[in-house]
């Protein structure tokens, strides 16, 4: 009798060991499907953050395309505004639809801020006829800024002290881009009169002394001092800013 006793303990025991080890097989296959729907979840999102990583990377691929077919569009009518007045204008349109008027004889006087009565007759003829493109229902929603920038030499009369060339200088060429600003803002003609409060927007002066120098070699070695005293119409376009904000969107 006892022995049969012990053989049901024995039976009890491992009737135990069975169900702890069924417990332990329901909870694992539980935490099986439990992982497998984490997983599944986790795949669900991972594929959502691609979708959405593509879409803000067409989004910006799309403004991309856009603001280099408009920054084309414009180069090719400012091209085609100007093209039979540059050479006598002493400018030139660069690939980016910058103007630069760098002849420093029609400008100004060595040192001096007045404009000249040669570049004040340039500017008569040319600021409006560039007003009329920029402020065309093509372009003006997509205009950031029109910048005027002052650039001059490396050099400041007979003064070897460096401060002295550089403030000198660019206290020089923010008075002249401030100059040729107030005098094209000023002038009394029809499409700047129309133009006017979308120029206060978005019209500025920039004094950019020496920091972009002209140069007469591939190297960038020897200085064009000429070339150097200019001054430029520049458009910023306003796509850095929309990217920006879908960047800003991505974080």
């Amino acid at each position: 009798m006892k022995s049969h006793d012990e053989w049901m303990s024995i039976s009890d025991m491992m009737s135990g060991l069975m169900l702890i080890f069924m417990f332990i097989a329901i909870s694992f296959m539980i935490q099986v499907e439990s992982d497998k729907e984490k997983l599944e979840d986790n795949n669900k999102k991972l594929e959502e953050l691609m979708k959405n990583a593509q879409k803000d990377k067409d989004r910006i691929k799309n403004i991309a395309i856009t603001y280099r077919k408009d920054k084309q569009e414009l180069n090719k009518d400012l091209h085609k505004e100007f093209f039979n007045d540059l050479e006598k204008w002493e400018a030139k349109i660069t690939e980016d639809n910058t103007i630069i008027f760098n002849s420093p004889t029609v400008l100004f006087e060595s040192g001096k801020s007045v404009i000249k009565k040669d570049f004040k007759d340039i500017l008569n003829d040319f600021f409006p006829r560039y007003i009329k493109i920029l402020y065309s229902l093509k372009y003006r929603e997509e205009i950031d800024e029109v910048r005027i920038e002052g650039h001059t030499s490396k050099s400041w009369k007979n003064s070897t002290s460096i401060k002295e060339i550089y403030l000198k200088n660019m206290q020089l060429s923010q008075d002249r881009a401030n100059e040729v600003l107030s005098y094209c803002y000023s002038l009394r003609n029809t499409m700047i009169n129309q133009s006017r409060e979308w120029l206060e927007l978005h019209f500025r002066a920039n004094g950019m002394a020496f920091a972009k120098l002209q140069y007469q070699d591939d190297n960038r070695t020897i200085i064009d001092e000429m070339k150097s005293r200019r001054v430029e119409f520049k458009v910023e376009m306003k796509t850095e800013e929309k990217i920006y904000k879908i960047l800003q969107a991505i974080e």
